[in-house]
């Protein structure tokens, strides 16, 4: 292969069967249950990186289906997401994920920087609740419950909470160990559709882990459940703070 032939055919690795097609990367039927928990202020200062800042200290934990994504197939995720601004735009900042899929591990960390791990999550309904797992390894580390679609939300309001600024801190290494890439980025949800969304009570358990330490966030009070299903498509998105610049 010509230096030209590697230069115009390269997108992603391996060289001759990359483990992610390009996008656009649209998701069908995807489906969130969202437990907005109040953790230690301390805590998440010791996690958010600068420029970003927060107001309340509010965390996110995300329990996410994909049964239908263009190139990365059917697979389930879940994570830490804070509410954050940057400029004093509000957003959120993607602080840790686990997924049980190759293609969307590789392609989210090396595409946008998504702090993604394997692991084992679920997320499904058992009779009258809704129920998120994490399990990394053998070991259970976190629990969500919601009651099954106990009172409608609007879809609008849902839908404009979507499409707000995503931030995610990519790091690339040099060969040496060194970063070679340490870029804040700004993502957005797109083409958004909210089919459905509803709220009820919630419940959230986070265990200790060395390698999944979601406990480090612990959950001082439930603040608010929601649970959603929508159509929307992963935008590239864009770099807004370079952290090797002067």
């Amino acid at each position: 292969m010509k230096i030209d032939d590697v230069r115009r055919s390269a997108f992603a690795m391996p060289l001759t069967s990359p483990a992610y097609p390009p996008g656009p990367y649209r998701f069908v039927n995807r489906e969130f249950l969202i437990i907005t928990y109040r953790t230690d202020r301390e805590a998440l200062e010791r996690v958010v990186p600068e420029p970003l800042t927060f107001d309340e200290p509010l965390v996110k934990y995300e329990f996410i289906r994909m049964p239908d994504s263009t190139g990365f197939g059917d697979y389930c995720e879940t994570g830490q997401v804070i509410p954050v601004k940057f400029n004093g735009v509000e957003g959120s900042y993607s602080h840790a994920m686990f997924l049980n899929d190759g293609p969307p591990i590789l392609g989210g960390r090396e595409l946008w920087g998504f702090p993604k791990k394997y692991a084992n999550p679920t997320l499904g309904v058992v009779t009258d609740t809704l129920i998120g797992t994490l399990d990394y390894g053998p070991i259970r580390v976190a629990t969500g419950t919601m009651g099954y679609k106990h009172k409608a939300l609007d879809l609008d309001a849902v839908a404009a909470s979507l499409v707000k600024p995503n931030y995610l801190l990519k790091i690339i290494p040099h060969v040496d160990g060194s970063p070679r890439i340490l870029e804040l980025v700004d993502y957005r949800l797109e083409d958004v559709a909210v089919k459905g969304a509803w709220t009820g009570p919630a419940a959230l358990d986070l265990r200790p882990h060395a390698l999944a330490p979601v406990a480090d966030l612990p959950v001082r009070e439930i603040v608010s459940a929601t649970h959603i299903v929508a159509d929307l498509t992963l935008g590239l998105g864009k770099v807004v703070y370079d952290y090797l610049k002067p």
